[in-house]
């Protein structure tokens, strides 16, 4: 049975991968930002347990993480969790730029840092969810991309740091999908939201166990995932 790490398992991509792990019966530890946001993940997926953790403040995630009782073995690490606010350049100040790097970038390399000697020990696999947007940047998403070509930059080099320790790292680059960050997305763009238009979470969940069940001769680096409509 492996032990796995995720964040932003309360809805998207990552509730259909907590949903897929926990129906084969594997442990899970799923990340809520507060003891309240915890209790609603446990009663949800009944099995897993909870670490609080609070993405949207990196530099506290070290002191958290001390205070709670964590696994041995990391057979995984999940980065599901995401914000993006949309706007110009010039129109988006600091608090926005500080709220996306903190959550998108900044709090991922935290936790990777922080469990990679369970990682180490279980040869275990870290997957960063994407974007299309940290392959190319458009208009409007500027602050939002910045933090994903960041992503990116940290899984290259954490994958050639940690190869010789038999460290997988994975990055996942799904097109548009339909989630709760997608609709609030158009309703940024003023745009009608339709679902059916979009990647179903469990495509994108699927990609990501394909990584993860890999024969151990082989790994994959990174994966774009497309809409097909």
């Amino acid at each position: 049975m492996a032990t796995h790490l995720i964040t932003g398992a309360g809805s998207g991509i990552g509730e259909a991968v907590t949903n897929r792990l926990l129906a084969r019966g594997d442990e899970l530890y799923l990340f809520a930002r507060d003891a309240g946001r915890a209790k609603e993940l446990a009663a949800r997926f009944p099995g897993a347990r909870t670490i609080v953790a609070d993405l949207a403040n990196p530099d506290r995630i070290a002191w958290a993480l001390s205070k709670q009782t964590l696994p041995d073995r990391v057979d995984s690490l999940l980065h599901v969790a995401g914000v993006c606010d949309l706007g110009t350049i010039g129109d988006l100040g600091t608090r926005a730029w500080n709220r996306t790097l903190a959550a998108n970038l900044v709090s991922p390399a935290e936790l990777t840092r922080l469990f990679l000697p369970q990682l180490r020990i279980a040869k275990g696999h870290v997957v960063f969810v994407n974007s299309g947007a940290g392959l190319h940047a458009h208009p409007n998403w500027g602050v939002y991309a910045a933090s994903k070509h960041g992503l990116k930059a940290v899984a290259d080099a954490l994958r050639a740091e940690e190869h010789a320790n038999g460290v997988r790292v994975t990055s996942v680059y799904p097109g548009r999908t339909a989630t709760p960050m997608q609709e609030k997305v158009h309703q940024q763009e003023g745009k009608e939201y339709d679902a059916s238009q979009w990647i179903d979470p469990a495509s994108v969940a699927t990609t990501i166990l394909m990584a993860l069940d890999l024969p151990r001769d082989a790994e994959v680096n990174d994966i774009s995932v497309r809409p097909g409509r």
